[in-house]
């Protein structure tokens, strides 16, 4: 027989992402923070191939990242309402991680797979954060999809790309509970 744990099924059952606009200061420290990544980094992985990595983007690094989004913005002919939510993504956060797609050539596990992992690291990140008592969001938008950008900025590699990047601070607002899926449209059940 399984031996429950009913802590860690009720935070599952119960968890909720915090709305990144809604994030303040304080942030974690180093410490919490690389508890945070640590568990993150124990995320399954195919072959053991640790197929991702992280950039720690502090106050700094985000106000820069902020200023460079809207030229990048312009320059792509990007609709100036989108630039102005992904400049406020940065310009208001104080500690984002980005979790970087780090494809490994494998002649066993495919890219795909790898890919996977790095988004199982986003949400173990992210549940990680909010285990810990902060308060944590993970988002994209459209400059963690511009490739040449993301190698201008943060120094990805040929081949890298953003996961996603999750937002961590301090809850100033508790969200309201949203609708979740409706299981009976999204199980199927193959007995034979």
């Amino acid at each position: 027989m399984p031996t429950p744990d009913p802590g860690a099924l009720n935070f599952l059952l119960t968890r909720r992402s915090r709305p990144a606009k809604t994030l303040i200061e304080p942030v974690p420290g180093r410490v919490d923070l690389e508890t945070m990544l640590t568990a993150a980094a124990r995320t399954p992985d195919h072959g053991k191939l640790e197929p991702w990595r992280f950039i720690v983007l502090e106050k700094p690094a985000l106000k820069r990242l902020a200023e460079a989004v809207a030229g990048r913005g312009d320059e792509q002919g990007i609709d100036a309402e989108k630039i102005e939510k992904m400049r406020v993504q940065f310009a208001s956060a104080s500690l984002v991680v980005a979790v970087i797609s780090a494809p490994v050539v494998s002649e066993k596990v495919p890219e795909i797979e790898q890919l996977y992992s790095a988004g199982a690291v986003c949400l173990s990140l992210l549940n990680a954060a909010l285990a810990m008592g902060w308060g944590a969001n993970w988002l994209s938008g459209w400059a963690s999809h511009d490739g040449a950008f993301m190698r201008s900025e943060l120094g990805l590699g040929p081949a890298e790309r953003v996961a996603g990047f999750v937002h961590i601070g301090t809850e100033s607002v508790a969200p309201p509970e949203r609708p979740r899926p409706d299981l009976a449209t999204k199980v199927s059940w193959i007995d034979a």
